[in-house]
């Protein structure tokens, strides 16, 4: 056996595996790539999915890889056992079409045996119950003797719709000393004796989302090999967590806690989960991943914030993440140096989220333990699902923080009440959205001679390659009917890289087709997408093409000017600014970009006459393709999560701006015409968003903000140029008139005050005093609570008022009050409900609202009698 770096495992498998002709790839980003089934890549065959479905052609039938996976199903047990994580990596080795059982069993036999030297004796084998010929080729070939070839019926790999199979694993046997110590102990036990570390899946079917399996027309090997599995073995450490992949994390998070690794088991899980989330964390982020409440940026958060308790647990009472990102930077190094690069983009994301839970932390952990009391007194083990929703949308709880906090107690949440609730938030939010385009099914295009379709943006006649209607290749579309077309050239420029594609038509000799949408496939094919709107159209024949040529002079005039935007917000705001993603259509552009707070109007107005200069300037703008290492060296701008191959485009607005870019641009800055900001807002955490228009939208732009101008300087009696000083006449005016009717409340105050005070009702030693009175907002209802409460010694304040069709509440205690039982959250809570609302708060203070101000007198009789009942 041979002691190895992590590192030096990965080269040593990549290495194997290129001598034996396959095309090594870098990892792919995290985020899938047009695969709707996927929230994050979680294996390493998962960006491979339409070759072995042989829907498309790989580039090379044999491809080997250290994929970049993560997945949170088992997230739980992470660092309570010694191999379960959140990121890790795959190596991985497939064969498309190519090789398969025997090949693969033999190569995984010879890595593992003869590069690595792990000893023959202490590997065992799993196959599948019925899979005979995989038995024979380890009896026979490989020869492994019989008892260490064990049939297992779990042993079938699958991970959602998708290429499927029989699968093979090697584990390796790490003697008595890990084991659980029973007689029974063997391959397939939990404990960590029988180690797995090499999974050969045997891809022969095809899932549907139905569950249905359908036989591959070709053979395909997808092979798994955890990186931190094998290397915990050659590095002899009892966990994946000691090996050098994470126990640097694990030395820095014990000092800043001060603590010592190995001494108490629960300080151990959580050092191990920090090591573990930080990781993911790090690359999440550097793919282009953010905090959110949703998708992917939901498991961010979850992470992250998971990350964050358990640093509590052990004393850490401040952020602390981000420094670690420099660890998992430099441990990264090798195989993924972009992290270098974006670390301090990276720290400032985790230092935000982190800042920003801890504003919400010790808020939502009062709360929760203020229910577990309650639970505990109710002699109740469960949680209900509305107050565990709760947690979650106000204070940025994940239902499983709040499980697992419950379950330090024995407790549990409603988990049916939970879903229940999130799913009425999301019906609210899915009524308020138009709806989205369905998903496009694709042919079988495996006999589609790729090699011969090309791109020419001023092609005008082309030959219909490959009809498809619902997913089914066809010979002839007719009037009415939708269509996916593949010509032989095209002129469409496909959507990507946040442009929208071309639209236009397609004319045959017997019909025309609308084309309402341009994609491209993983392996560059471009596809249309369109209606038949007259007669018919024939797989073969002759067409003509027409784009929608002023929509894609308004398309490029708006991703160029995107490209300008993103070099002015360098220069304005420096250069942590990256983009998060954009979306460039005809009518206007979106930028999403890091930045940490708002975009001053100063600095809009100075973005926006930067970019004008540009454009009055009328600079070149140049593309060439060259190769990623050239490209890098002229200081080109690549994007976040983007995953580039070996030749590159680059778009060059003379020395200003240099971006990879396959878009749609103009040949000079001045065809933008004009350049305007229309808004800027936050839209994640650290993510800023600039929507803007150019051309003619500008122009528009600017027509709409004069008309409004002139109708205002006519309704304020005055001329354009002195609309400004007009309003500020009229403001210093409002405000004089304000103060005064704050004058006349005042005094309309002390008598209602006055009358509150001399009708108290006297509960032993404390007084309540009790009310309907006229107050405009809430604000100022509580002004007068506050002067009743100062006037009536010890006791409690009940005030209701009803403003725009509604009631408000509001309930005050005196320090004596709360000692003798008082709880202002819990009247103004029978209060509220009493009156259709719902509202609570503090022992001293609390306030409501309720929709029905007719009961608003009923309601506070009802406090009154709360308010009675509590005083002890």
């Amino acid at each position: 056996m041979i002691i190895m770096t992590g590192n030096e495992l990965r080269n040593k498998f990549l290495q194997f595996f290129k001598s034996k002709d396959h095309l090594v790839l870098p990892s792919y980003p995290l985020i899938p790539e047009n695969d709707p089934t996927l929230l994050l890549i979680g294996a390493g065959m998962a960006p491979f999915k339409p070759f072995f479905t042989g829907k498309m052609k790989p580039p090379q039938p044999r491809i080997s890889s250290s994929q970049k996976c993560v997945r949170t199903g088992d997230i739980e047990n992470v660092g309570r056992t010694a191999r379960h994580h959140t990121f890790f990596e795959m190596l991985g080795n497939f064969s498309f079409g190519d090789y398969f059982k025997k090949e693969a069993i033999a190569w995984a036999w010879e890595f593992l045996t003869e590069q690595i030297n792990l000893p023959k004796d202490k590997l065992w084998i799993t196959i599948h119950t019925q899979d005979d010929e995989a038995y024979h080729i380890w009896l026979n070939d490989i020869g492994i003797p019989a008892e260490r070839i064990v049939r297992l019926e779990d042993n079938f790999w699958e991970i959602g719709p998708g290429p499927c199979g029989p699968c093979s694993e090697i584990h390796i046997d790490l003697g008595e000393a890990r084991g659980c110590g029973k007689d029974d102990c063997k391959v397939g036990c939990n404990c960590d004796r029988y180690l797995e570390i090499w999974n050969l899946v045997f891809t022969q079917y095809d899932r549907d989302e139905a569950g249905n399996y359908t036989p591959l027309a070709k053979k395909n090997i997808d092979t798994g090999a955890g990186l931190e599995r094998i290397a915990s073995v050659l590095q002899n450490k009892p966990s994946n967590f000691e090996t050098d992949l994470l126990f640097p994390m694990i030395e820095h998070t014990a000092q800043v806690a001060n603590v010592t690794y190995g001494q108490l088991p629960k300080t151990d899980v959580s050092l191990k989960v920090i090591a573990d989330h930080a990781r993911s964390m790090t690359v999440m982020i550097a793919d282009g991943i953010l905090p959110s409440n949703e998708g992917r940026g939901y498991v961010l958060r979850r992470i992250l914030r998971r990350a964050v308790r358990h640093g509590r647990l052990m004393g850490i009472e401040k952020p602390f993440l981000a420094p670690i990102v420099d660890i998992v930077a430099g441990i990264f190094a090798e195989p993924f140096p972009d992290l270098a690069d974006r670390k301090e983009y990276i720290k400032k994301v985790i230092q935000l989220e982190e800042e920003r839970f801890h504003t919400t932390l010790a808020q939502g952990l009062e709360l929760l333990t203020g229910h577990i009391n309650t639970l505990r007194q109710a002699e109740k083990n469960t949680l209900d699902g509305a107050t565990g929703f709760k947690l979650y949308d106000t204070y940025g709880f994940p239902w499983e923080l709040t499980q697992e906090i419950l379950a330090d107690y024995d407790m549990e949440l409603d988990k049916t009440g939970f879903d229940l609730a999130m799913k009425e938030q999301r019906e609210r939010a899915r009524a308020a959205r138009t709806d989205v385009e369905s998903k496009v099914i694709l042919p079988d295009l495996s006999q589609l001679a790729t090699d011969k379709l090309s791109v020419k943006e001023n092609a005008e006649t082309a030959k219909l390659v490959l009809l498809a209607k619902e997913g089914n290749v066809v010979n002839e579309i007719h009037d009415g009917e939708e269509v996916l077309i593949i010509l032989d050239v095209t002129p469409f420029h496909a959507e990507g890289g946040g442009q929208v594609g071309d639209i236009g038509q397609i004319t045959g000799a017997m019909g025309k087709a609308e084309v309402l949408q341009t994609r491209k496939l993983p392996d560059g094919t471009t596809y249309q997408l369109g209606i038949v709107t007259e007669g018919f159209l024939k797989a073969g024949e002759a067409v003509a093409l027409t784009v929608d040529g002023s929509r894609r002079r308004a398309v490029a005039r708006n991703h160029t000017a995107t490209h300008l935007l993103h070099a002015a917000l360098k220069t304005v705001l420096g250069d942590h600014v990256n983009q998060a993603g954009s979306q460039v259509g005809p009518d206007r552009l979106r930028f999403d970009f890091s930045h940490f707070e708002a975009v001053t109007p100063q600095q809009q107005t100075e973005l926006e006459a930067i970019v004008n200069k540009v454009i009055l300037d009328n600079l070149h703008v140049g593309i060439i393709e060259t190769t990623q290492d050239v490209a890098k060296e002229m200081g080109a701008t690549a994007l976040f999560g983007e995953k580039y191959g070996d030749q590159v485009r680059v778009v060059m607005v003379d020395n200003f701006s240099r971006e990879l870019c396959g878009g749609t641009h103009v040949g000079s800055t001045a065809e933008i015409g004009l350049f305007r900001i229309v808004s800027e807002a936050g839209v994640g955490s650290g993510v800023r968003r600039i929507e803007a228009v150019t051309g003619f939208g500008a122009i528009e732009l600017v027509k709409t903000h004069e008309q409004i101008l002139s109708e205002a300087a006519m309704t304020l009696k005055t001329r354009p140029e002195d609309v400004n000083a007009r309003i500020d006449t009229l403001l210093s005016r409002v405000k004089e008139l304000e103060k005064e009717i704050a004058v006349q409340n005042t005094k309309l105050a002390k008598g209602v005050v006055d009358e509150l005070v001399a009708n108290c009702l006297q509960v032993g030693t404390l007084k309540i005093a009790a009310g309907q009175v006229e107050a405009s907002d809430m604000d100022n209802l509580r002004n007068v609570a506050d002067l009743v409460r100062d006037r009536i010694g010890d006791g409690v304040v009940v005030l209701g008022a009803v403003s725009d069709s509604k009631v408000n509440f509001v309930v005050m205690a005196t320090k004596e009050a709360v000692a003798q039982g008082i709880h202002a959250g819990n009247i103004v809570k029978a209060a509220a409900k009493a009156a259709g609302g719902g509202g609570g708060g503090r022992a001293d203070m609390a306030q409501a609202g309720g929709k029905e101000p007719e009961k608003a007198a009923e309601a506070l009789k009802l406090a009154v009698e709360v308010a009675q009942s509590q005083v002890k």
